[in-house]
């Protein structure tokens, strides 16, 4: 596979559609736990004139890539993926990724969206480090992060107070000559 090409084997990275995937994020921001598991805000529903307006801006930052994840088969949009605050002079950016489709959670997409998007950091941006942070009580998440090669770096303790509990804030890296390391 050429690795500037933004396909894998069953999704692809594509430019958002403001008009045509905001009913879409819309309904997305209706879902509690997509949510939760996406922010530290309380869960908000978005109308879709709202969405429209926070994605066309989205567009316009020189240190931020976004794009939306659809699949191969019937072009269905189910989530999103982003290389954000990207410090240039030091090569480090910030990922982050949520699928919207709970009938698709858990079945792999967000891991190949994942290697997708640490391609197009490393080997096209020629980018050192891409980092995130994920919630203690998102364990599907943390270990997809662990299965593309993230490794935990530390931790805010008792960061989220959420469900009667408090829970951290898990800071997650892969270096560049880790993503090489993995794809030999």
């Amino acid at each position: 596979m050429n690795p500037l090409t933004f396909a894998g084997e069953r999704i692809r990275l594509a430019a958002l559609d403001v008009e045509n995937d905001a009913e879409t994020l819309s309904r997305w921001s209706s879902n509690t736990e997509y949510s939760r598991l996406l922010d530290s805000v309380p869960a908000q529903p978005l109308p879709p004139s709202r969405a429209r307006e926070l994605f066309a801006q989205e567009e316009n930052r020189s240190e931020s890539f976004f794009f939306c994840i659809r699949t191969l088969t019937g072009d269905r949009l189910i989530g999103f993926i982003s290389l954000d605050g990207i410090e240039w002079q030091h090569g480090s950016a910030f990922v982050g990724i949520g699928i919207g489709e709970p009938d698709l959670w858990g079945k792999g997409y967000g891991s190949e969206a994942m290697r997708l998007v640490l391609r197009y950091a490393f080997d096209y941006l020629h980018l050192e480090r891409v980092g995130l942070d994920v919630f203690e009580y998102n364990q599907r998440a943390f270990r997809s992060y662990l299965k593309v090669g993230f490794v935990e770096e530390g931790r805010l303790r008792q960061f989220l107070n959420r469900d009667g509990r408090r829970w951290d804030l898990i800071y997650m890296g892969i270096l560049r000559e880790e993503w090489e390391a993995r794809q030999s």
